[in-house]
């Protein structure tokens, strides 16, 4: 077995649900429900007022989150509340989008958000 740094090859199965799973969170739509959840749960129609999507379009995306595992929902009266049950899956989402949206800021505003002062 070749050096690779103390870690081993994953499995061909676990690498097709690691793309199956990045597959789902390629749609900057469903990524945004994922950012949206990972903040704290909501219902259905908080998330679509809060991503600017039809009610009937979030619900879809909500439903293919849901069959892949990466939200959960519970019914509260008449809501069905969603919400990430995972922390890893949480963990994910808000380093891809901080470091993202990090690097996206001219510098000045960083160094503004970093220090709390005004340049």
């Amino acid at each position: 077995m070749a050096e690779n740094g103390g870690f081993e090859d994953p499995s061909a199965e676990v690498l097709a649900a690691a793309a199956a799973t990045f597959g789902l969170l390629a749609s900057s739509a469903r990524l945004h429900l994922m950012w949206a959840l990972a903040q704290g749960e909501s219902d259905v129609t908080h998330l679509a007022d809060r991503v600017g999507g039809a009610l009937p379009a979030v619900s879809q995306h909500l439903a293919k989150l849901k069959l892949a595992g990466l939200v959960s929902s519970r019914r509260e009266g008449r809501r069905q509340v969603y919400y990430i049950d995972d922390p890893d899956i949480v963990a994910v989402v808000r380093v891809l989008v901080g470091q993202l949206t990090a690097r996206s800021q001219p510098a000045s505003a960083l160094v503004r958000q970093l220090h709390g002062a005004r340049v």
